[in-house]
């Protein structure tokens, strides 16, 4: 089925393998993944996420073979979502985040679908969800977390720029800030003062921003330790590799803390 003319939502095709069968769903966006989205997902089945969320994947219109239906079925995914449109990370999201409300979702866990992160800890943020937290932000830097292999720059840009300074727009804590591994409530996600179906959110404009506004709003906000693993060797799996992407972020950042991302 197409989706289109939807505001602030791009244009997208969406294939369901099954009905909704949980009150909860992961959205992974993806773009070309290979092999690291299909062993994600196998973590993800030896696991069984499945029994706690619904599994969709926001596909970027990756052309590399890996979101086959039968190889997609066999790992449980319920739903496949492909953007037919202008936009990154951002639009995938959005996506993502207009179907799973129209489904009926209480919350929302996003998690990169590089295989990064430790997909096995989507029940404590479903856990946390239910305790009536809004905005469950995943941290390798916690009590109980672990960083594998972060690059030194990454480690660098996240522990002294980019979290000290969610951390002041946000009035709240935070530690692991570029993290997409994260859960949001539907309440948090649909209220006016939120609004995060806008066209304004191409890029990673949307992560930064809910970051901050939940606790700028009174929402609850906690963090849980969740295990972010780069390989020892070969090449990174971010798609923000350059000069230019990293000047990007660090620009969302700082709009972000103007706040020139809320609702006018």
């Amino acid at each position: 089925m197409i989706y289109e003319g939807i505001r602030g939502v791009p244009r997208f095709a969406c294939t369901e393998y099954k009905e909704r069968t949980k009150g909860y769903v992961v959205l992974i966006p993806i773009i070309d993944e290979g092999n690291r989205i299909i062993r994600e997902l196998g973590r993800a089945l030896e696991h069984r996420v499945h029994d706690h969320a619904d599994i969709v994947i926001c596909d970027g219109g990756s052309t590399d073979g890996s979101t086959e239906e039968g190889r997609l079925r066999e790992l449980e995914v319920n739903t496949l979502l492909v953007k037919q449109d202008v936009g990154r990370q951002g639009a995938q999201l959005r996506m993502g985040i207009w179907w799973a409300l129209q489904r009926g979702y209480e919350g929302i866990i996003t998690i990169d679908g590089n295989d990064k992160d430790s997909i096995e800890d989507v029940p404590c943020f479903i856990q946390k969800l239910q305790e009536g937290y809004d905005l469950v932000q995943g941290s390798r830097f916690v009590k109980g977390g672990r960083a594998e292999n972060t690059p030194l720059i990454r480690m660098v840009s996240v522990r002294l720029i980019h979290a000290p300074v969610i951390s002041l727009t946000a009035h709240h804590r935070f530690t692991d800030t570029t993290n997409a591994y994260r859960a949001y409530s539907a309440r948090y996600l649909t209220d006016g003062r939120v609004q995060p179906l806008r066209d304004i959110f191409m890029t990673y404009e949307l992560l930064a921003y809910l970051s901050v506004r939940a606790t700028q709003l009174g929402y609850k906000a906690c963090e849980i330790p969740v295990t972010r693993a780069y390989p020892k060797t070969g090449r990174i799996p971010t798609k923000i590799r350059s000069f230019r992407g990293n000047s990007e972020l660090l620009s969302i950042l700082f709009k972000n803390a103007m706040g020139a991302y809320a609702p006018r």
